[in-house]
């Protein structure tokens, strides 16, 4: 169940599983994976992942190069209520317990006109992997931090079925209706660091 910022196994592939250019990692510390979903057909829940990993291949000036591949520690998920999160560790929804990562990588990368792309990618979440699109905007910008540097930012968002991957708890309500939507938006924001 989500809203993608950027979401992108929490095993960091190894650089030859890309075809070429120059390696970055993902920063954790300024990447965020959140999501939303509809909740009693009159609000939403939104939350995020903060334990994100990963790695890409990507020529500065040339977007539609970017090869990623992007693991999210499920056990991370933070939507502002303990008890909430905890109900989402369970096998009513994400089942960490034998499903801990969630992962994300791309197959295909589209750019378009002003920094604007369409990732594709296979998502895996609860053993089940499928294609998704995002759609996002950035990587037109390389700068270089205080500590010499290069770092480059994008944001993408897209949306599921959290049915398609298993994620399948729900309660009807008496006027109608589920507790739960099943689309999940993703909302997310990614910031890569050149490797050294």
């Amino acid at each position: 169940m989500s809203r993608f910022a950027l979401l992108f196994p929490v095993a960091v592939l190894s650089t030859s599983a890309f075809a070429g250019g120059q390696r970055w990692n993902v920063d954790p510390a300024h990447t965020r994976v959140g999501f939303e979903v509809s909740h009693m057909m009159i609000s939403s829940v939104e939350g995020a992942f903060s334990d994100v990993t990963g790695e890409a291949a990507f020529e500065p000036g040339n977007p539609k190069s970017l090869e990623v591949t992007v693991t999210v520690d499920m056990a991370s998920v933070d939507t502002g209520n303990a008890d909430r999160d905890a109900h989402l560790a369970k096998s009513d929804f994400f089942d960490i317990a034998n499903h801990p990562t969630m992962t994300f990588k791309s197959t295909k990368m589209k750019a378009g006109k002003d920094g604007a792309f369409t990732l594709t990618g296979d998502l895996t979440l609860r053993g089940v992997t499928k294609t998704v699109d995002l759609q996002g905007r950035g990587l037109d910008q390389v700068v270089t931090d205080p500590w010499g540097n290069q770092r480059v930012g994008a944001r993408a968002t897209g949306t599921l079925n959290r049915q398609d991957f298993g994620v399948s708890f729900n309660q009807a309500l008496e006027t109608g209706g589920l507790l739960v939507g099943d689309e999940v938006t993703l909302s997310i924001a990614v910031e890569l660091v050149a490797a050294k």
